[in-house]
């Protein structure tokens, strides 16, 4: 009896795994092509596809039939010969040809997606850990996009969204039909942007800028994720880029400009300790709470808690330091060039007077401007 439970319990297993499998997604080929390049690159891995195919039934044909026709148990005899040239020269011009064959319209295909020349626009991109900035260049605008994934659907406490780690707070935002120009950097660790409706990865290297291209044809919503194993977080770093109208993207840059004039506040200004901590917090959740957890208490081993640590309840100048400047060696990023002087009074704040941390310190965004000097 026990061992017909056994068997019963794993059958049940075994049919459940095949039930969610059955209903799992899962993709035969690349993505529907969205950009003029896109398509080139889908139709050419098509193109290889089918040759590689061909090859396969050719080679392969023959060495079955060979395998089959001429066994032993028939009364053949293995042929015994050293060379044969028309063979050799056979062998060697036909995939000479299949080589020609798809190389040209691979360089074709290349060659395109490095012509950022004529520009529509231009973006600069910048990776972090683990987040993007996307800087307009000619429209005065930027801003960072962070992942909008809420922690509950990443630690299982929740139903996991249809677009689970591929959503973000501030996607990119590009007019149709207009040629963009990306330039690509990075200001830690290698990273990529990678859209791949758009046959667009563009490796972003410290110290480099790398430039890509793309036209979108028509509104709508692109996902992809950081391609390049940039850390822990990695999974954690998605792109997602909006295509609109022109009238519609219009509307969006002329309220990016409003809202930007609008959240320009005066370095001199003073805040009380519960207005800091307001405006910290969501810049704690926005920025620090992947690596530090929002209670505070990090990751063992990976990264350390601000709940009751020397640096949150110590000296403030070695706090605010360490939020602006880094820890070299470290998944720490320096935040000075990320973060207004407003932001990061209020987030050092916050972390000296959140959980169990009551230093009672203010920090004023004028602090933070002096030490910028």
């Amino acid at each position: 009896m026990k061992i017909k439970r056994m068997l019963g319990s794993a059958t049940g297993m075994v049919l459940g795994l095949a039930t969610n499998l059955a209903h799992a997604a899962y993709e035969l080929n690349l993505q529907s092509p969205e950009t003029p390049i896109a398509g080139q690159i889908y139709h050419l891995h098509t193109l290889i596809m089918y040759v590689i195919l061909a090859i396969f039934v050719v080679v392969f044909g023959a060495m079955f039939y060979s395998i089959y026709a001429h066994r032993k148990s028939k009364g053949h005899q293995a042929a015994h010969f050293h060379e044969n040239t028309t063979v050799e020269v056979i062998w060697t011009i036909i995939p000479f040809f299949i080589l020609i064959g798809m190389a040209f319209p691979a360089t074709k295909t290349v060659l395109a997606m490095k012509d950022t020349a004529s520009p529509d626009m231009t973006i600069k991109v910048t990776g972090y850990q683990w987040k993007w900035e996307y800087d307009y260049l000619q429209q005065g605008i930027h801003f960072f996009s962070n992942l909008s994934t809420p922690r509950d659907e990443i630690d299982n406490k929740a139903t996991k969204d249809a677009h689970y780690l591929l959503e973000v707070d501030h996607p990119l935002v590009v007019p149709i039909g207009k040629k963009i120009r990306m330039l690509v950097t990075a200001d830690d660790v290698i990273h990529s942007w990678s859209v791949p409706a758009f046959g667009v990865k563009q490796d972003a290297i410290p110290g480099f800028i790398r430039d890509t291209w793309f036209k979108v044809d028509k509104p709508g919503i692109y996902r992809g994720q950081c391609s390049e194993l940039c850390g822990k977080d990695h999974g954690f770093m998605p792109v997602v880029v909006e295509a609109k109208t022109p009238e519609d993207y219009a509307k969006w840059l002329a309220d990016q400009k409003a809202k930007m004039a609008a959240v320009v506040e005066d370095p001199n200004k003073v805040y009380t300790l519960d207005e800091m901590k307001s405006k910290g917090e969501k810049v704690y959740t926005t920025h620090c709470a992947a690596c530090h957890q929002a209670s505070g208490m990090g990751i063992p081993g990976a990264f350390p808690a601000l709940n009751g640590s020397k640096i949150a309840t110590g000296d403030k100048a070695a706090h605010i330091d360490r939020v602006m400047n880094g820890k070299p060696g470290t998944a720490m990023a320096a935040f000075a060039a990320q973060l207004s002087d407003t932001e990061i009074a209020a987030v050092v704040t916050y972390e000296r007077n959140a959980w169990n941390n009551h230093t009672g310190d203010v920090i004023q965004p004028s602090e933070i401007k002096a030490l910028r000097k």
